[in-house]
């Protein structure tokens, strides 16, 4: 007799944007490829203002 044995199911990926999740200023200056100095938090903060989180986020990241 020969056993039947069933296929795992494929796993599927845990797509995350990042946008989902809090981010704050120094999260986006370095998303951004910044170094998170004063000044570039500072501008992150600003652009999080303006755009809102998950808008600044989404253009910062491909």
């Amino acid at each position: 007799m020969s056993e039947h044995t069933e296929e795992p199911e494929p796993r599927r990926p845990n797509l995350r944007t990042g946008s989902e999740t809090p981010i704050d200023p120094e999260d986006l200056a370095m998303a951004e490829g910044r170094d998170p100095t004063p000044e570039n938090i500072e501008r992150a903060r600003r652009r999080i203002e303006r755009l809102g989180a998950r808008e600044a986020v989404d253009r910062a990241t491909p």
